[in-house]
């Protein structure tokens, strides 16, 4: 736990865990110094030896101020440390976050960061405020007992300390059962949510076959495993700590024991016997409280790991100084494999170049591999062998800064941001003039938009866009990527789900970053490619054909099929029944 936090922290700021646990121990330390003193000054009492009890009493009484002291600080430190804590977690996640591959975000993973993120901040209070400290306290203080029973007689000192085998096996079953079932919650939470989720998503799919009124039957069985799994961790947790208990109440009955048999012996004296009784219910208090947090120490410790586990993931190595850009809008991919996982390749041997200037269109069946070129071009991930290139510099070999200044990319599902219209666009190139940002808008239709929205520019869009249709939220997207003016476009299926008219307005927003820039674009519609420069045709994850509309017309390969194809589906109709 102390690991991950200092994690958290980071390198600059670890110091001021350091310091809070250290003022922690202290406190143990002391308080089990303080429990010690009492012996001598019940001894004394015991025997009436007045000349040394006020030596004892006055000794008791600056351990007790100075543990006070301790114990203001200590908690001071604490609330500093947890501010600090919660205020690195989220700037060392985003410092993270922005050296992680693109393609690391997936759905799932950016669903449970969105939780760690809001849930972390409670978590790392808690875990100051009532774990943390009590936790040191209970090995600090029982350590320093130890010490001082072995001081008085070496019998309770050996005694104790062969306890505490016993006290750690036991805790830590009880830990593992814990941790065990929490685990099981986390995943049948994570299921049983996932499923709510689906559940409403897809409201008129299950409507539409009958199935929203009676259920759902993956919901209903994963909140039944759901149900299943708290009664099994339930076990688990009961189990668990009832063995921590039983070690604890052993430990002082073995305590008991021993003290009793020393007094019985003589060995020492009825009222130190008793007070070094006490004195053993002073090591197995803080114990107990650790067998009673156990179950939340495990719980914080395990959600606090899968916090730590982000920034425990590999970034995409970056060169400290990016490689120079000699050939400004060239791409070129030169014997590229990649594969999502590393044994299931889906490109093999990709290559061919994007000339600088031209627009170049890929073409193929679902599933052959388009924009996973067009993902590692932008460096969404790294191959596995071969190269990619944009200007002349293998992009392994540009920071991300100088890479994305290089590229503007139009995705077929835009997200906008919930801010104003002009915002949105702006995000291309935050310094460009209104002159330039107003003719963006117009050769991308934004400017119709604009007309019709209630405070024009100034309009919030909503969160992803929601005020604006799909046609529109590509308009805008378009917009963006000629106010950046980047020396390559690459466009992802981006007229796949267009009308008529938004198609129109993107088709004359290519030929004018045609001017400027190198495009590279995906197109399902071959009508939008038949005046690219070069067509590159791909088919289970390999180039089968590169070539101009004509030229690969007249060879009657993979894209003459695609545009027989096309021609075909182009002419069909509905028929009435016996026509």
């Amino acid at each position: 736990m102390i690991t991950d936090l200092r994690l958290l922290l980071g390198p600059e700021r670890a110091h001021i865990l350091t310091r809070y646990v250290a003022w922690t121990v202290g406190y143990g330390v002391l308080s089990g110094i303080a429990a010690a003193l009492l012996v001598p000054v019940v001894e004394a009492l015991a025997s009436g030896r007045r000349d040394t009890l006020g030596a004892h009493l006055l000794t008791l009484a600056a351990v007790t101020v100075a543990a006070a002291v301790v114990r203001y600080v200590q908690t001071m430190r604490g609330s500093s440390a947890a501010l600090e804590t919660m205020s690195s977690m989220h700037q060392r996640l985003g410092d993270h976050l922005v050296g992680l591959p693109i393609g690391w975000f997936d759905s799932d993973r950016t669903g449970r960061l969105t939780r760690m993120a809001t849930d972390g901040t409670m978590m790392i209070g808690g875990i100051f405020a009532h774990l943390l400290s009590p936790l040191v306290i209970a090995v600090a203080a029982p350590a320093t007992v130890t010490v001082a029973l072995f001081w008085y007689d070496w019998r309770l000192g050996l005694a104790s300390a062969l306890c505490i085998p016993v006290l750690a096996f036991a805790f830590r079953f009880a830990g593992r059962n814990l941790a065990r079932g929490e685990a099981a919650d986390h995943a049948a939470d994570v299921e049983a949510g996932s499923r709510v989720v689906e559940f409403g998503r897809n409201q008129r799919v299950l409507r539409a076959f009958g199935r929203g009124v009676h259920g759902y039957r993956p919901l209903e069985d994963a909140i039944e495993g759901q149900r299943r799994t708290r009664r099994r961790t339930l076990g688990l947790g009961v189990t668990g700590l009832t063995v921590g208990g039983l070690a604890v109440q052993l430990a002082v009955t073995v305590l008991l024991l021993v003290g009793v048999w020393l007094a019985l012996e003589g060995a020492v004296a009825p009222a130190a016997a008793v007070a070094l009784i006490a004195l053993t219910f002073r090591f197995a208090g803080p114990l107990a409280d650790v067998s009673e947090y156990a179950g939340a120490i495990r719980i914080a410790a395990a959600d606090l790991r899968r916090l730590t586990a982000v920034l425990r993931e590999e970034g995409m190595p970056e060169p400290e100084v990016s490689a120079p850009i000699t050939r400004p809008g060239r791409i070129e991919l030169d014997g590229v494999t990649f594969g999502y996982e590393a044994s299931a390749p889906v490109l093999h041997d990709v290559s061919f170049t994007v000339p600088a200037g031209s627009v170049t269109a890929l073409v193929g069946p679902s599933g052959s591999g388009k924009t996973t070129v067009i993902r590692l071009i932008s460096r969404f991930w790294d191959v596995q062998h071969g190269s990619v290139r944009v200007g002349g510099a293998d992009v392994r070999s540009l920071c991300t800064e100088d890479l994305t200044g290089q590229l503007a990319m139009v995705f077929q599902d835009v997200y906008l941001f919930d801010d104003t219209l002009v915002a949105n666009i702006r995000l291309g190139r935050p310094a460009a003039t209104d002159v330039q940002l107003a003719e963006a808008a117009r050769l991308a239709g934004v400017d119709e938009i604009v007309a019709r929205l209630p405070h024009g520019w100034d309009t919030r869009v909503g969160e992803g866009g929601a005020a604006l249709s799909g046609g529109e939220r590509q308009r805008v997207s378009i917009a963006r990527a000629l106010l950046k003016r980047a020396p390559i476009v690459l466009l992802d299926e981006a007229t796949a789900a267009l009308d008529p008219e938004n198609e129109r307005y993107l088709q004359r927003s290519v030929r004018r970053l045609a001017e400027h820039s190198t495009v590279l674009l995906i197109a399902h519609r071959l009508d939008n490619v038949v005046d690219a420069d070069q067509i590159v045709v791909m088919d289970g994850g390999r180039v089968v054909e590169i070539g101009t509309h004509d030229t690969l017309k007249i060879a009657d390969g993979a894209y003459a099929r695609l545009w027989r194809a096309r021609t075909d589906a182009r002419g069909w109709r509905l028929l009435r029944r016996g026509v």
